[in-house]
């Protein structure tokens, strides 16, 4: 369902200046051959995995070897201190140095087994089909190779795959991870939306809500990418992973597992739930009252299954429609949402201004209730889903709840569809100047210290009143408030500048008259004539 975030080997959409992720991409992608590029993730991502395993593993043991009286070999030494236990049969050495032998597949799935049998938090979670008969043996050795060229934990004597050291290279691992998440997302075109959001959406949301320290929650959390930036952005402020408490529940049960891992190699301690859970049917967080939520539900669903809930308590603003899931999602967020929480979450375009089956009544009780905080309209081609533009949404239980001025009977429009670059031919990204632009304008609106004072920009954003949404029939499209943008005043009269353009547009007619007689002329001469 829901999704997270990569790089694109661009410094735009929040991503770091990439190099060597790129070059182990364009080597790895050679290597899976005729393969599909959803069952190649699953190959790829698995190995990556293993490999900071065994290399966190392998830290902690070359730390132990120097401590007196310390067994590198205990398991408790390695738990003790959060690092997974790895077998000899699953350390990577051992791997790497059979990766040339024709087994190399049943020794990759044995140290899968062998990981997740030590280790009760993977039970279940690691990909171990590497033997099967259509997975070519030979390029799978040649991707373990390839991988081992990057030390993903640093050592003194370890070089990365470009040739540069890097003196903190667990995130390192992290990145690897989440560029590759990222480029089979793009590979598998529609399809790879399922599990992926892209970086600059995902770091939109975070940047606007600024989750610091609570409960955060995503019950629709893909690979995990939200978690992951909002871990960022606490960090990137001087705060401590520690000061979030991270949950989520995904339906998908590959995609549970891919969370899973992204979120292990990150270090990020989270409640995925015991299993893989449609969040409208089958919440395992029901108590849960989060501080932050933030999410990308899939657009539009017809067959959620709405048939089953007509009477459930989670439709207090009106029972969403069978054919269309956006609204219990919608309330399910709200349903989670604590008594100060905000919340931001992609949406389609027609959850805005969709008035079919009791839609616009239930948007209509949301902004009576005062739910509604901002309202983003952004530009098409970001998603990997749809080239159809999509919108966010935040939504926040208490506008006067003493963290920023009191902004009761307000709400913030952003018409955000002209920013954004095209990175490919069909995918477009915003840049961090232009996130930090959106997200500077509703800290400024909500009474931010730091974010300076607001103002209403036309054509890109404004503040409304409930009476202005009103008497707009409760639509929500910024398009309808923040107006045209401004046209600079030149100083020069009308009359005058028409006169004047006139004059030029006569005087290019006449030259292009005299060209075209100039031409007809020589083509006569060469007898061309007609």
């Amino acid at each position: 369902m829901g999704r997270p975030k990569a790089g694109t080997g661009k410094k735009n959409g929040g991503g770091a200046n990439l190099g060597f992720e790129e070059k182990l991409w364009a080597a790895a992608d050679k290597m899976r051959g005729h393969m599909d590029a959803a069952e190649y993730k699953h190959v790829a991502l698995g190995l990556i995995f293993l490999k900071y395993i065994s290399d966190a593993f392998q830290e902690r043991y070359d730390a132990l070897q120097d401590e007196p009286h310390a067994d590198p070999e205990d398991r408790d030494e390695y738990l003790a201190e959060n690092v997974f236990w790895v077998p000899k049969v699953a350390r990577w050495q051992a791997l790497q140095d059979a990766a040339k032998q024709a087994d190399i597949g049943k020794r990759v799935d044995n140290a899968m087994e062998a990981i997740e049998k030590e280790n009760g938090s993977l039970k279940g979670v690691l990909p171990k089909d590497y033997a099967r008969p259509t997975l070519d043996q030979t390029r799978l050795g040649e991707l373990i190779d390839l991988i081992g060229t990057i030390e993903l934990v640093y050592r003194e004597d370890a070089d990365l795959f470009d040739g540069k050291r890097d003196h903190r290279s667990k995130d390192l691992l992290g990145q690897v991870y989440m560029y590759f998440l990222g480029k089979f997302a793009a590979a598998e075109g529609k399809l790879g939306g399922e599990f992926f959001t892209p970086e600059s959406v995902v770091k939109l949301l975070v940047e606007m809500i600024e989750p610091y320290k609570g409960r955060v929650f995503d019950p629709c959390c893909g690979s995990g990418g939200m978690f992951v930036q909002s871990e960022k952005f606490v960090e990137a402020h001087g705060g401590k992973k520690t000061d979030l408490s991270i949950y989520g529940q995904e339906s998908n049960p590959t995609t549970w597992k891919l969370c899973k891992m992204n979120l292990a190699i990150r270090g990020i301690e989270a409640n995925l739930g015991p299993h893989h859970a449609d969040s409208l049917h089958n919440d395992q967080h029901k108590d849960l009252k989060a501080d932050f939520i933030l999410a990308n539900p899939p657009f539009n669903v017809s067959d959620w299954g709405g048939d089953r809930l007509r009477e459930d308590a989670r439709w207090q603003y009106g029972t969403p429609p069978v054919g269309n899931a956006n609204f219990a999602w919608v309330q399910n967020f709200l349903a989670h949402l604590g008594p100060k929480g905000v919340a931001g979450f992609v949406l389609a375009n027609g959850s805005m201004s969709s008035n079919q089956s009791g839609e616009g009544e239930i948007r209509r009780r949301i902004v009576e209730a005062d739910l509604v905080d901002c309202l983003i309209a952004l530009p098409g081609q970001l998603f990997y889903t749809t080239p159809i533009p999509a919108c966010l949404w935040f939504l926040t239980r208490n506008k006067a709840n003493g963290r920023f001025r009191d902004r009761r009977g307000e709400t913030l429009f952003i018409d955000a569809r002209k920013l954004g670059s095209l990175v490919d031919r069909t995918h477009r990204e915003l840049s961090d100047d232009e996130i930090a632009r959106i997200a500077r304008a509703y800290h400024a609106w909500r009474g931010e210290p730091d974010a300076g004072p607001y103002a209403d920009v036309p054509g890109f954003c404004k503040a409304a009143t409930q009476e202005e949404i009103a008497a707009h029939g409760f639509v929500l499209t910024p398009g309808r408030y923040v107006g045209a943008e401004d046209v600079e005043d030149d100083g020069e009269p009308f009359e005058e500048k028409m006169g004047r353009l006139v004059a030029t547009l006569r005087e290019q007619q006449a030259e292009a008259a005299r060209l075209d007689a100039a031409i007809t002329t020589n083509l006569e001469r060469l007898g061309y004539g007609a």
